[in-house]
């Protein structure tokens, strides 16, 4: 006790080390956000409920999704110790394009909902970031408008077949003529799945919002400026198709597609070629056996059929069965850097985020886009050096496995 003595303030100013005020609420939140699960946490609190929920939810109850992310926290990762990881190289390729790290950004729907930046500010960034963007038949940016956007990025389009075939091709026409090298249809949307979250929170087509939903919209005033500013939300891609809301989606949703569509699909895209919502390694099959270039594991992030497969269980039968040419991409439940290295190890050549990275578009824009792309590619460097490899093709089968 007689060796006690009161520390002189000198000694004490070493040790205490005091942030800078940061004046801009959207650059405090996103200095604060180290993961995914941040960026979401600041989504909810700076977006109505029901827009945070139509991002947030899945199908019925939604016990997919939550296998999907059980399914990823089951891998376990076995390093090589005593290697040489002084400068990783995370980059690969898909396509002939070089991508910084494996992954690609996912088509959403709505997406000027969750920020008035909307599809633009999410290409933008995935040109910075050098990874494929993906636009949705039913996004709210207009093929030509992304295009301009950015016009150096690695832009993808997603495609929904319309039952008018002609529709189709004359967005597809749309499509080759703006640019894009890569067009990924979508199969497992034969009708929407429901999404109880949706329904109560009366963000369906045409909206019926409840009076409690319409009281938690007003409590973000700055979302509504936005909205009541800027112009209306709209499927910007589909305005050749007639009809609100509600019977456009009726005509995009055709619960008629057979593979022989995807065969004809085919002869009308002159590009690489992906199927997005393969849950079996029997259609895997089908579908390159017709020519497609690649699949995309995907049950939607669990969005459509409840209880489906967890797509990352079958991925490493689907590499072996469909050999290395094939490009095997997958998404549901991806939430991390480490994620997309499980995804490595399996098989997949790229991961995809759809939720991610709108949780940082609306918790802070752009720039939170650009957050949740720096978090992701940390993690997998990371994770990555962590598990004694150099680079991205290093990462192999030998290195994962799943924990049962």
């Amino acid at each position: 006790m007689d060796d006690r003595q009161i520390p002189k303030w000198s000694e004490l100013r070493e040790l205490l080390q005091f942030r800078k005020l940061e004046l801009d609420p959207v650059e405090r939140r996103l200095a604060q956000a180290f993961t995914i699960a941040d960026l979401r946490d600041g989504a909810r609190k700076t977006t109505p409920r029901a827009v945070f929920n139509y991002t947030d939810g899945a199908a019925e109850e939604e016990i997919t999704i939550a296998r999907c992310r059980q399914a990823f926290r089951d891998i376990e990762f076995v390093p090589s110790v005593l290697r040489d990881v002084s400068s990783p190289d995370p980059t690969t390729e898909i396509f002939a394009r070089q991508l910084a790290f494996p992954l690609v950004l996912a088509p959403t729907g709505y997406t000027r909902m969750m920020h008035n930046d909307g599809e633009k500010a999410v290409a933008r960034v995935a040109a910075r970031y050098n990874v494929p963007y993906t636009l949705s038949t039913v996004g709210t940016t207009t093929v030509e408008d992304l295009a301009e956007a950015a016009p150096d990025g690695n832009n993808w389009f997603q495609l929904y077949v319309a039952k008018d075939r002609a529709k189709t091709v004359e967005l597809i026409d749309r499509v080759i003529t703006s640019g894009y090298k890569v067009l990924m249809v979508t199969v497992d949307t034969q009708v929407g799945g429901s999404r109880v979250r949706e329904l109560r929170d009366g963000l369906t087509i045409p909206p019926a919002l409840s009076v409690k939903t319409f009281a938690d919209m007003a409590t973000h005033p700055s979302w509504w400026f936005d909205k009541l500013t800027t112009p209306p939300i709209e499927f910007a891609s589909l305005r050749g198709f007639s009809g609100n809301s509600a019977e456009v989606a009726d005509q995009i949703f055709d619960p008629g597609l057979t593979f022989e569509d995807i065969a004809w699909l085919r002869t009308v895209w002159p590009h690489k070629l992906l199927v997005k919502g393969i849950q079996s390694v029997a259609d895997a099959e089908r579908v390159v056996e017709l020519g497609c270039d690649g699949v995309v594991l995907s049950n939607h992030g669990g969005r459509q059929l409840d209880r489906s497969p967890t797509v990352l269980r079958i991925l490493p039968v689907v590499r072996e069965r469909l050999g290395s040419d094939p490009v095997v991409l997958i998404d549901s439940g991806v939430m991390s850097g480490s994620d997309i290295l499980a995804a490595v190890g399996l098989g997949a050549d790229a991961a995809m985020v759809g939720r991610a990275y709108l949780y940082g578009l609306m918790a802070g824009g752009e720039r939170g886009v650009s957050r949740a792309l720096e978090i992701l590619r940390g993690q997998y460097v990371r994770s990555m050096q962590l598990l004694g490899v150099k680079t991205t093709a290093g990462v192999t089968r030998e290195h994962v496995s799943f924990v049962d």
